[in-house]
This record gives structure tokens, sequence and C-alpha cells, in this order.
């Protein structure tokens, strides 16, 4: 059992309301996906204050759930938590996870409200704790990637504000009670940028020139939007303008977001980000943006047009008004029914006092949403339809994988003040392809590498193997296509990370492949 524990009080200290995360990782090398859940704890454990208005309903610390397929196909899952070394005490806030030591093992890095953890997988059903990149601040998002293209993994960590229990500020609702403060009473601090040199991180953020740039941090995800063979960074500010670090190749990155049309909406303003993840949405071989936001805001689409520059297409692809009355956090954006196109389920829960639910026990709780990705835009689906009636909660983390091994996208949601959920997809049939990759280098799963389809009707599909994205959360690290009416597939491309392209052989509708590094044939870029 896993309730999430804020730590709520009558203070409304800022970071009740903004955890937790979750990651889906095959932490034992078994050929499933394993759960690790992010929990909270008192916010300052020193100080004379009133007890939590809602005591833990479970065990303290993070938690790590072992997924135990039976024969039958049922799922399983025993907390392995004490046994696996992964009971982190902190104030934790989200996760990422990636081999960072090259061994083939998916290893974590813990991001709290000061400090956070990296855990090492010994590679036997067990972390250890090791001197990691640091930060004693509030840190958000996390992702491993390959900034440097040197083959193996380096961590970029979004940082919020400087809030801390001593410092918590009084903020009030139009109607004058008491209520969340907005993020920007606080100062923003910046982000940092860590170095892999060997298994062990320097911190680069200054000489990068992220030193100076103070932003409220909360989601980040990273690819190569202006196609120039180099991985970028987008961060999803919440309240101040998204920073786009376009890589120079030279160590150095440069905000480019307000040149690029990705820094505010379209009238001007910068948005509430929380969510961001990075996708072919139209189909043109680049990455477009989502990013959700807080209620009376849209859910925001930007459109790249192949060259790194942005439009706000939101209203135009009819995602605009369905997602005003909502906040979202945690997204994804994959083919959850095989059609072809992208879909997007969107964690939804509020941050300030509901007016229709003042009075009730935990007035922040909203329905989640499922968007249809259609040839016109996103179809909103009544949350009922897909499944089925659910209490509302207030949602934030969601990963994505195939949890049960059935070849279509699973989806584990985590809520602030709650359990987990667990949604399983029953799309049917085998209209589907899942590719896993080994690399030759020290990034042994490929993050960060670009995967395409080509059909035997000369066109084609792409996606991006990545772990990062949606909110304060990790993905399986595996690229699925949804095949619908396409043609028949004719061979499959990769790009990988560090530079250098190959073709393999066409795959069969409804297989899980794995493409190793090297055994296909080389492609001219």
């Amino acid at each position: 059992m896993f309730e999430h524990f804020p730590d709520v009080s009558d203070e409304y200290r800022l970071p009740e309301i903004m955890g937790s995360g979750v990651a889906l990782l095959d932490f034992d090398g078994d050929g499933d996906l394993d759960v690790y859940l992010l929990q909270g704890a008192p916010l300052d454990p020193g100080a004379e204050a009133p007890q939590s208005k809602f005591p833990p309903k479970s065990s303290l610390g993070n938690r790590l759930f072992e997924n135990q397929i039976v024969p039958s196909g049922e799922l399983m899952f025993e907390d392995v938590t004490q046994r696996a070394g992964l009971a982190f005490g902190g104030y934790a806030m989200g996760v990422a996870v990636g081999d960072y030591d090259g061994d083939r093992d998916p290893d974590l890095y813990v991001t709290a409200l000061g400090p956070n953890a990296l855990y090492r997988n010994a590679g036997d059903g067990s972390f250890e704790l090791v001197d990691g990149p640091q930060d004693e601040r509030w840190s958000c998002s996390a992702t491993f990637v390959d900034y440097d293209q040197d083959g193996d993994l380096d961590l970029f960590v979004t940082n919020y504000v400087d809030f801390s229990a001593r410092n918590n500020k009084e903020c009030f609702s139009p109607v004058g009670l008491r209520d969340f403060c907005n993020p920007t009473v606080y100062n923003p601090v910046p982000d940092r940028l860590f170095r892999n040199d060997g298994g062990r991180f320097a911190d680069m953020s200054v000489e990068a020139g992220l030193g100076d740039a103070f932003g409220n941090g909360l989601g980040v995800t990273t690819a190569d939007l202006n196609n120039d063979g180099r991985p970028d960074i987008f961060v999803a500010n919440d309240g101040t303008e998204n920073q786009l670090w376009i890589n120079e190749g030279d160590g150095r990155f440069e905000n480019e977001a307000m040149l690029a049309g990705a820094a505010v909406n379209a009238d001007g303003r910068a948005e509430a980000g929380m969510g961001v993840l990075a996708a072919d949405f139209d189909g043109d071989a680049d990455d477009d943006l989502l990013l959700t936001h807080n209620t009376l805001e849209t859910n925001t689409l930007y459109l790249n047009n192949g060259r790194g520059q942005f439009f706000d297409a939101t209203n135009r692809f009819g995602l605009g008004i369905d997602s005003m009355p909502f906040t979202g956090f945690g997204l994804a954006w994959s083919d959850f029914d095989h059609d072809g196109r992208l879909d997007a389920f969107i964690a939804n829960g509020a941050v300030t006092v509901m007016e229709s639910l003042r009075g009730e026990p935990y007035p922040f709780v909203q329905d989640n949403q499922f968007f249809y990705g259609l040839p016109e835009g996103f179809q909103m689906a009544e949350g009922t339809s897909v499944w089925g009636r659910l209490a509302p909660l207030a949602s934030r983390g969601l990963a994505t994988g195939d949890i049960d091994l059935d070849g279509d996208l699973d989806v584990v949601v985590s809520n602030n003040n709650g359990p987990a959920r667990l949604y399983l997809n029953q799309t049917s049939g085998d209209r589907w392809i899942r590719i896993r990759l080994e690399s030759s280098v020290a990034n042994t799963h490929g993050l960060g590498a670009r995967v395409g389809l080509r059909f035997t009707d000369g066109t084609g599909a792409w996606r991006r193997l990545h772990r990062d994205g949606s909110f304060l959360s990790a993905s399986e690290p595996t690229v699925h296509f949804g095949l619908g009416g396409a043609a028949e597939v004719r061979s499959i491309e990769v790009r990988w990370p560090e530079g250098g392209m190959e073709t393999f052989p066409a795959a069969q509708a409804g297989q899980t492949v794995t493409l190793r590094q090297g055994t296909g044939s080389p492609k001219p870029e």
C-alpha cells in the first residue's frame, strides 16, 4: 500500500501541494517494469508545529514495488524497498532514471526539497547511495542526457524557488482566506547541469551559460529541437518565461526560447509551466512541444517548423477550451490506441483551493483527462468512457510503459495526498511495434536516440527514445509505434545520440524488438 504524505498543515506551505513523481524501471533485469514512488516527509521536523492534518497512511520514505507477473498474466507487486536500499527519507519530489555508470543497470537520481540523492544499481537487486550531483535547494524534475555526446549520461536538474519551512509566506484567496502562494512571491533559483566524467559529476552550470538564468523550473525535456544533431534542453517554468537551451556543441548553451516563440504563449504571457513533453505531433519528423498549465490557462501546443522555431497552435488543434478549467501536471503524449496518431493523457489537480470544493477535506481534486489524437487535432474523451468511474484526486506525476507485457502503453499516476493509480491499457490487436536499443557506449539504452520506421509506400514515422518529460517522473525507455492503417514496414532507422545512423531490417507488427548498435547497416546522415 502506498499513500502520498505531503505533511499538510494550516500554514499552506508551498511544497505541500506540488509533489510528487513516479518512475517505471526494470531494476532487477527480469524483463518487466517495476514501480518507484516518491514520498513526502515532515517539512520542518525540528519545529514545534501543528501535527499534519492528514497523518501518514503508509510507511514514510520512497517505495519500490517489484512487478511479479504470475503465469496467468495477473499483476502482483511486492514492496522491496528495504531489500533494495531505496528508503530515501527526505521530502522527495521527482526522479530521473539512467545508466550513468555504463553497466547496463538503471540508476536513480532522486530530487527533493534538498538534499538530492544518487543511487547506483549494484546489479544484484539492490542500490547503493553514492556521492553524486548535489543541490540543497528545492529541486524538481531532472533528466539524464548526453549533452556533450561523449557516450555517457550527464544530468540536468531543475530548481524551483527559494522556499524553506522557515520563510513560508502568508497568501490569501480572492475571498480573503488563507491559501497557497503563487510561486512568484518567492525568488526563483537557477537550474544545474552536471557533466559525467567517468562516473563522477562536475557542475558545469556556469561554464555552460546557465549559472545566472533564474526561473521557477518544474518540468524538463531534452530533444534535438533545431535538428542540428545535438540535444537541446527545454524547461517549463512556473509563472516565468520558459527556457529553450540550444546546444552550441562546445559545452555551452544559449537560451533562445523568446526568439524561438516558446517562452510565452500566443498572447505573450508566461504561463504556469508544470509538465512538458517533446514528440512529433504532426508527423513532419521534428519534435513539437506540449506543456501543462494552471487553471484559466490552456495546456499549450507549440509546433516546430523543423528549425527550432515554434508557434502556439493550441486553439488550432482543439486543445484550449477543454484544458482551461484544469491544472495539468504530468502528461503522456503517445499513441495509446495504435491508430498512428499521438494521444494525450493529462494528470490534473488544483494548486489553490477550488471554491466549489471549499469545506471538503481536500479541495484540490480534479478529474484527469484523455485527448484522442485525430487528423484535425485533439478530441477530449469523457473519462468514464476511457477508464470508468474514478473519484477525482490531486494528480501530479505520470509515467508510461508496458507494465503487463501485452504490447500497449500503460500509465501510472502519482497523486498528492492520495494513493497511486495504475491505468492498464486494454487496446486490442497487434497494430504496434515496440523498439528497445542496446548501445555500444556507456549510454547503454540509447537515451536520446531517434528511431524511424520506413514504410513500403514511401512514408515514415519518427519517435525519440526517452525517459524524461511529464512532471517529476521517468518512463520506460522504449520507442512505441502505433501502426493504424499504415503500409508494411520496410526498414527501421536509428540515429544514435552520440552521432551516426544505422538501418535495420523491418519488424513485424505486434513485436518488441531490440536493436544493437553496430549490427545494422551504416547510413549517411
